[in-house]
């Protein structure tokens, strides 16, 4: 036990005496230290070069050691980076070393130092490190400027993706600093007073110009920006292939990816290296570049493309044998030989590839829908023999090549197009025909479709029709039609024809198509029959005929509302009795009329059914106008004849008619409906779609209704437009309206011929009261003193009567005074001594001038004595002497009649019949004439009543009339 005591003992002071001698061996300096460090910066990449040198060296001696690098930010404590570089160390070596900072270095102070070791795997690396070098302090503010504001760094290149921190730099630390990106404020971590910093994490690419960033103070009197160019990430080329087409020059493709966005003079290039011979070429092209072949006839290569841009490489590989990748040309001088209707010969030509090499050859053939494929082995001329082909058709044919030995790619098609020489036409044109019986004569209309280009075989040129009288055969007659006419129109008498149709091209006819037209069609009466429409036609049948047919025919038009029918007909086989008949032209709403003929062995159609129906039926498109009659209290009636049915969308099976009314009550024969608009009202169902009348009964007097007539089919009704309003009358208005209206047209019947008769009924009830100042008499006064007379003297005119008015008050005294004291009358009457019979009539008294006068006489006719003696005519033979007369008494009598007494008597004069001179009477005068009409009119004053006393006047007598005589 003791023993072991000693023994620890002496193994610790053991190795306490070894680590002492250690620590004077690391306390002494390394001799191989790194000495002349300098620093220099790079502020396009934000990178700081280092370089230095080991002294001490023997010379030519080799020293592999490890430099331990740190680098410190603001300050030496603040160490950011470490890191070891190994080198081997020559005699008088320089070396260096790069760092690139993620800080812009304008940002902040750096501080940089290292220390050295040999690098020797045997002793702990600890053991050898030298004494650090001092710091190196790189501070590059201090170069800047004297701008207010600085932002970095400036035009830095990144990958989309990648994370980057902008700094701005600010000369006045109070300043209110902010930044942007694209628009965008961004939020900043301050590294100093002055300095502050912008993490972007994942930048994206926005354009290929870069993305601007800015910063600006609060003041705005600084603003400070810079570009940040963003490249989207290299990819590395996809589907590298090399070939050639002749073993001279190989071609490299690839698949570039994405275009990485930068500038032009910033994106990825593509470097072709080949390791056998050790070439090198930088491509022009993005996605192909060529290669010489050597020489010496390499077979094999072993390729690498390279893609660079300014921030990484991207390489693929590629090995292969030249013989395993020929792609062919494409063959050339194709031709064709030997055409004729139904063969052709091809020949082409290929491209040499060297001897012993063999090609294979694909030929295709593209006909009527048809292709035919061949291969043929070529060296140098190929051949292929086409048979089987149809008439005046044209083919395309095409060839590629390929490595028969060593099959890589198919060279590109080569086309070229042939057309067979023409045939006459193989089949008969297909005739139909249409009868019209127009006055005695039937008009055929012929038909016939185009043949098919495999019918054909050229192109028609004409149509030769042949028209043979049955009846009479010596007769016939020949028509040609140029194509493409596909009809025309026959006018033929009641006699039977057979009409024979060919087409003909430049090389021949077809075979005829025979129809024959009946004088007697014998067409009997079908009853139309309904047939359903569907997405792929109409399915038609009919019933086997038990003579002999050759086939049938059914016939139809395509646009049957148009102008046009547009003809359209459909042969079936004698043993068919059903075919579906489908064109592009049935449209959903159109009605279609089908007729199924069948063809006698002589060839004679005849009618055996019709039938009409929808390809799909739509609901009625209009409500029938309709007129509403017999308005009664309880009734009206409703009525559309004009309505049709025929041109409906669908087959209209009645209709509805629906009757709205406040009461809401629906009577027998009627249902509720609720309308779209939730409207509650009455619907009468009419199940005949031949019905366009209907009665509506069981209303009520002086009620309002509505009504609204709406067809209905199998797919729906028509819409649900405007209602009419009605309203009923009463029960006694048409007991009123009997009474009232005979009534009403009575006086509006007597009211027009008031109107009509108005001049003639006031003439005859109250005519006009003449004006004095407007008598005619005063055109008849020729005065030569006085032109501008109006109004006249009793000088200006010849009496034929004198009326003169008595008034008698108190002693005044006329001479007149011992007759009556009514008004007496003053006649001149013209006698002749022959003369007898009804005294004349000579005046017509108007009351109206006196009022007086009227009470006391009436003028009418005066009896004359059968004989009268001459001197009685001595007035009308001197009236100048009469009127001299007159006026001297009248003008006496002013004097004596005292004022308002004297009134005026209107006297009418009789128009008489004399001729000549007015003034001048004629020696044997006519009889008067009976009262017709006036002729001159006069006034005369009351007081003259008496004839004058003196002897001056030639009037040689006079008549006073009693008081009964007051006859005119």
């Amino acid at each position: 036990m003791a023993l072991f005591s000693v023994f620890q003992t002496t193994f610790l002071l053991a190795l306490l005496s070894l680590r002492t001698y250690q620590s004077e061996v690391l306390s002494e300096p390394l001799p191989w230290a790194p000495e002349s460090l300098k620093v220099f910066i790079n502020s396009t990449h934000q990178c700081l070069h280092l370089q230095w040198s080991v002294h001490n060296l023997a010379h030519h001696q080799e020293l592999k050691m490890v430099f331990q690098i740190e680098i410190s930010r603001i300050k030496t404590s603040n160490v950011i980076w470490v890191e070891n570089y190994s080198t081997t160390v020559k005699w008088n070596q320089v070396l260096h070393w790069s760092w690139e900072s993620k800080l812009p270095l304008e940002c902040a102070k750096h501080f940089i130092r290292m220390r050295s070791a040999e690098d020797d795997a045997k002793t702990p690396e600890q053991s050898f490190w030298s004494n650090w070098s001092s710091w190196e302090e790189v501070d590059v503010q201090n170069s800047l400027g004297h701008d207010p504001l600085f932002v970095f760094p400036k035009d830095k290149l990144v990958e989309e993706g990648s994370n980057v921190t902008i700094c701005y730099v600010s000369r006045s630390p109070q300043s209110n600093i902010s930044c942007y990106l694209e628009g965008v404020q961004m939020q900043g971590e301050q590294l100093e007073p002055n300095v502050t910093v912008f993490n972007l994490n994942h930048v994206a690419f926005i354009r290929e110009t870069g993305t601007n960033i800015y910063c600006k103070g609060d003041q705005g009197d600084s603003i400070k920006g810079i570009v940040l160019f963003v490249s989207k990430v290299l990819e590395e080329p996809k589907e590298f292939s090399c070939e050639t087409q002749d073993l001279t020059t190989l071609n490299c493709t690839w698949d570039p990816g994405s275009d990485t966005g930068l500038l032009k003079q910033l994106s990825q290039s593509y470097t072709l290296f080949e390791s056998f011979s050790g070439k090198k070429t930088l491509c022009k092209h993005k996605s192909w570049c060529s290669w010489e072949v050597a020489p010496e006839s390499q077979e094999m290569y072993n390729f690498t493309l390279t893609a660079e841009n300014y921030l990484r490489k991207r390489s693929v590989h590629l090995l292969f044998n030249l013989t395993h990748r020929v792609h062919p040309m494409a063959p050339f001088s194709v031709l064709f030989t030997d055409v004729s209707t139904t063969n052709a010969t091809m020949t082409w030509k290929v491209h040499s590839t060297g001897n012993y090499y063999t090609l294979l050859c694909q030929v295709k053939l593209y006909g009527e829908g048809e292709v035919t494929q061949h291969n043929v082995s070529v060296e140098v001329d190929g051949e292929q023999l086409f048979s089987g082909l149809e008439p005046d058709t044209e083919y395309r044919a095409q060839v590629r090549c390929a490595n028969a030995n060593h099959f890589w790619k198919w060279s590109e098609w080569t086309h070229q197009n042939f057309t067979t020489a023409e045939a006459a036409p193989s089949e008969a044109p297909d005739v139909w025909r249409n009868v019209k019986s127009v006055q005695g004569h039937s008009v055929v209309t012929l038909f016939w479709k185009p043949l098919s280009k495999l019918q054909a075989n050229g192109k028609i040129l004409f149509y030769n029709i042949v028209i043979e009288n049955l009846d009479r055969s010596s007769s016939s007659k020949f028509l040609s039609i140029p194509a493409p006419a596909n009809g025309t129109e026959l006018n033929l008498d009641q006699c039977s024809y057979q009409i024979h149709v060919t087409a003909h091209n430049s090389v021949g006819t077809s075979p005829a198509s025979v129809i024959i037209v009946s004088g007697d069609p014998g067409n009997k009466e079908v009853e139309e029959e309904r047939v359903k429409g569907t997405e792929d036609g109409f399915s038609l049948s009919w019933k086997p005929q038990p003579g002999n047919v050759t086939g049938y025919i059914v016939e139809w038009c395509d646009r049957p509302r148009g102008p046009l029918c547009d003809l359209q007909w459909k042969s079936v086989g004698p043993t068919t009795t059903s075919t579906v008949v489908s064109s592009d032209a049935f449209r959903p709403g159109v009605q279609y009329n089908f007729r199924i003929y069948g063809i006698s062995t002589e060839r004679v159609p005849y009618l055996l059914e019709k039938k009409t129906g929808y390809s799909q039926e739509l609901a009625p498109s209009d409500n029938p106008q309709v007129v509403m009659s017999n308005l009664t209290s309880r009734s009206f009636t409703l009525s559309w004849k004009d309505y049709s049915i025929e041109s409906q969308p669908s087959f209209i099976q009645g209709y509805h008619v629906y009757l709205k009314s406040k009461a809401g009550q629906c009577h027998s024969g009627s249902e509720k409906a609720v309308l779209s608009d939730d409207a509650v009202c009455c619907k009468y169902k009419i199940d005949n779609p031949k019905q366009k009348t209907f009665v509506v009964e069981n209303l009520q007097p002086e009620s309002f209704y509505e009504f609204l007539v709406t067809p209905y089919s199998s797919v729906g009704e028509g819409p649900h437009g405007a209602f009419t309003k009605v309203t009923t009358p009463d029960e006694y208005s048409p007991i009123l309206i009997r009474v009232i209206l005979p009534m009403v047209f009575c006086i509006l019947l007597i009211m027009i011929i008031c109107y009509l008769k108005s001049q003639w009924m006031k003439e005859k009830c109250y005519p006009d009261i003449p004006d004095p100042y407007k008598s005619s008499v005063l055109s008849l006064i020729k005065s030569k003193e006085n032109p501008r007379l109006t109004i006249m003297n009793i000088k200006d005119c010849v009496p034929d009567s004198i009326e003169v008015l008595n008034k008698q008050e108190g002693t005044r005294k006329s001479l007149t005074e011992t007759e009556s004291s009514k008004p007496t009358y003053l006649y001149l009457l013209p006698t002749e001594e022959s003369y007898s019979g009804p005294g004349p009539c000579i005046c017509f008294e108007n009351f109206t001038y006196n009022q007086a006068a009227s009470d006391s006489a009436s003028c009418g006719h005066v009896p004359v004595a059968p004989k009268a003696p001459p001197s009685q005519l001595a007035l009308l033979t001197s009236p100048e002497n009469l009127l001299k007369a007159l006026e001297e008494n009248y003008m006496n009598s002013l004097g004596e009649i005292p004022a308002g007494e004297t009134s005026l008597n209107y006297v009418s004069q009789l128009a008489s019949a004399m001729t000549g001179d007015k003034f001048s009477l004629p020696t044997n005068p006519p009889e008067p004439a009976l009262c017709s009409e006036y002729k001159m009119q006069m006034a005369i004053p009351l007081g003259l009543a008496s004839p004058p006393s003196s002897g001056s006047s030639s009037l040689s007598s006079f008549t006073l009339l009693d008081e009964g005589e007051h006859y005119h």
